[in-house]
């Protein structure tokens, strides 16, 4: 079932009307898609929150419009902690639609215990299903992940009914070995001379001079 979020009609715009609307609690936001015209909107923060802390992906927007839609887009603050703006894009039932979901490593990878470490790549793929079927992640198990292993998006194993829109050959993850950090070699036949703190340019010529 979708989540059910409020929402108001937004009749103007502009940088001062968005201040207004956020002292108030309220975020801009707008409903598009299927060729009809856009609608500004606008939601309370608390329940934006909610509707956030629930992980929605679609939406029962009900109000100044009612109808069912997909949250598209949202801008974030400089600190990734409040919504500035959403994006609704409008749905019908049994839509299929491509939206970008994160992945979760699962499971201990063999690798590991070979001096290895599993190293993330890409943190989120392209899919396409439903829009009332979306989840919330994509689960990848590296129990057979070993030293020097790779897992490309084509090697997932998705949901039924999900497609996988990033290209198979992407690298998601692998394992390798640490880096080690060491100091960079001299080039051969170069002698490293110590840097003196708070010498000057001239300061050789000058000592010279004074012998």
């Amino acid at each position: 079932m979708a989540e059910v979020l409020k929402v108001a009609a937004r009749e103007t715009t502009g940088k001062q009307h968005i201040k207004r609307l956020r002292i108030a609690g309220l975020v801009p936001a707008v409903l598009y898609g299927h060729g009809e015209q856009n609608v500004n909107l606008a939601v309370a923060d608390d329940d934006l929150a909610a509707m956030l802390r629930r992980h929605a992906r679609v939406v029962e927007l009900k109000g100044a419009v009612n109808e069912k839609a997909l949250v598209r887009d949202m801008q974030w603050d400089v600190y990734g902690i409040g919504v500035l703006h959403v994006d609704f894009s409008r749905i019908s039932e049994h839509e299929r639609v491509s939206v970008e979901v994160p992945i979760e490593v699962r499971g201990d990878a063999p690798g590991v215990k070979e001096g290895g470490m599993v190293e993330v790549i890409v943190h989120t793929v392209e899919i396409e299903c439903e829009a009332e079927a979306i989840p919330d992640k994509i689960e990848i198990n590296v129990k057979e992940l070993r030293l020097g292993g790779e897992i490309h998006a084509r090697d997932v194993a998705l949901p039924s009914g999900v497609l996988m829109i990033t290209e198979g050959d992407v690298l998601l993850l692998h394992c390798v070995k640490p880096k080690v950090m060491g100091e960079v070699a001299p080039a051969e036949g170069a002698v490293a001379e110590p840097e003196i703190i708070g010498r000057k340019p001239g300061d050789e010529e000058e000592e010279a001079a004074q012998k």
